[in-house]
């Protein structure tokens, strides 16, 4: 496999190698096929799609059921992303926002204590409607004592169509969550800031948080907890969380982006939009997603991406861009015909599969002499019970050459067809006295 590289970010994201007109004709293309196909089996089977919107007659939906299907775009780099795959997601800005639904659900996941984000929420300077969609508002240490249980877990991912976490803790959310929410990448929380940013010093660096007195403090269910404990840690949380408005436009700005999540892999698909959706809103997206991916975390920019295209989750991939280089330029993943580094790399290929197999071999070898003695054992066991005289010398003779081919020393492919000969030969005339002494 090809060296990998870590995940760099750049402040200014360069320019997209994406042709506009490219990405519409793909994406109408890809939006007429999921019609048309979805129409052809509903006239196969004669059943109605399960996706199918409420509204039969949308234009947009084309009346085909098929308006909630996602739209997903991959890049395809010549090498790995990152190393290994990260559970914490990422977020891109696009230009026509996803989970608009006002039916969408949202759990907030926050740092302790919960009663401080629980009032935030419920301020009148908290968007209502957004407040509708928040159905619930939970702290991390009340998470891992309520939904300790799979079940448990299992009924929270149900709940809810979406979740957020506080950065603070999201890190901490894999451990708690388990592999419920992580297994796949359909709700895994998406960080969001609900604290304030501590200010920069002179050297621009920002200040360290002050240390914790004591372990961190709960408040609700928590009888340790004076009332008094109990309002101090509320309102210490109040005092360092953001204002509702920032609070509601740092939610409003997670739930509506496309999430990145990145793994150690040279694909990565990001969902852009839905069937339902006009084309040029879902090429709008992906031109945006395609751009930000490439310049934010994929290494080497455009040179390490070989091709990016959309696609839905029964079809075909539709390109949208192309590379004409199948390698990166100077690299070492493409050795040259008759280069000094391709011959030593064949020597060092072909030494490890001999060494693999030369142990198979010496295996084999050691195994078959051992079932022979095995069987020579049980014979003569069987000769005795018979009331006939088994020969010990004979015994001893069988069960040495087993000892003394553990003991032999490793060789090549061409002395082990005659050691095995060899072998097979002893055994047998050993096999032949054996019985000329027992009288068989």
């Amino acid at each position: 496999m090809a060296e990998t590289k870590v995940v760099t970010r750049a402040d200014t994201v360069p320019e997209s190698k994406v042709d506009s007109k490219q990405a519409l004709l793909a994406t109408k293309s890809l939006l007429a096929y999921i019609k048309k196909s979805a129409e052809e089996e509903t006239a196969k089977t004669g059943k109605r799609n399960l996706l199918a919107a409420d509204d039969e007659d949308d234009d947009e939906a084309g009346g085909s059921g098929v308006a909630e299907t996602p739209i997903w775009l991959t890049v395809s780099t010549k090498r790995h992303i990152i190393d290994s795959s990260r559970l914490q997601p990422n977020t891109i800005r696009v230009p026509h926002a996803l989970n608009t639904d006002d039916d969408t659900t949202i759990c907030l996941i926050t740092a302790d204590p919960q009663r401080a984000y629980k009032d935030i929420v419920a301020s009148e300077a908290f968007p209502a409607a957004l407040r509708k969609r928040i159905t619930r508002v939970i702290d991390v240490g009340h998470l891992s004592k309520k939904f300790k249980s799979y079940e448990a877990q299992r009924k929270l991912f149900a709940e809810h169509d979406v979740f957020l976490g506080d950065d603070r803790i999201i890190n901490r959310l894999p451990k708690v969550l388990g592999k419920t929410f992580y297994k796949t990448t359909v709700k895994r929380p998406v960080p969001v800031v609900l604290a304030k940013r501590r200010p920069r010093g002179a050297d621009g660096k920002r200040a360290k948080a002050p240390k914790k007195k004591g372990p961190a403090k709960t408040v609700d269910g928590d009888a340790t907890l004076s009332a008094e404990d109990q309002a101090a840690a509320v309102a210490e949380a109040m005092a360092s969380a953001r204002t509702p408005e920032q609070i509601a436009a740092e939610i409003e700005k997670a739930i509506s982006s496309a999430v990145v999540h990145l793994s150690a892999s040279e694909s990565t698909s990001v969902k852009i939009g839905l069937a339902g959706w006009p084309a040029a809103h879902v090429a709008a997206n992906a031109e945006a997603v395609a751009r930000e991916v490439v310049g934010k975390y994929v290494p080497q920019k455009w040179s390490s991406v070989k091709s990016i295209f959309i696609k839905g989750p029964s079809t075909m991939a539709v390109p949208i861009w192309q590379t004409d280089e199948l390698w990166l330029e100077g690299s070492k993943d493409v050795l040259k015909t008759g280069s000094a580094e391709l011959k030593a790399y064949e020597e060092r290929q072909a030494a490890k599969r001999e060494k693999a197999n030369v142990g198979k071999k010496r295996k084999a070898v050691l195994d078959g002499v051992e079932a022979e003695a095995v069987k020579e054992e049980a014979e003569d066991k069987t000769a005795t019970k018979k009331g006939k005289v088994a020969a010990a010398p004979a015994k001893e003779a069988a069960a040495r050459p087993a000892k003394k081919a553990k003991q032999a020393p490793e060789s090549n492919d061409s002395s082990l067809d005659k050691q095995i000969a060899a072998s097979k030969e002893k055994l047998r005339k050993q096999k032949d006295a054996a019985k000329k002494a027992m009288g068989i």
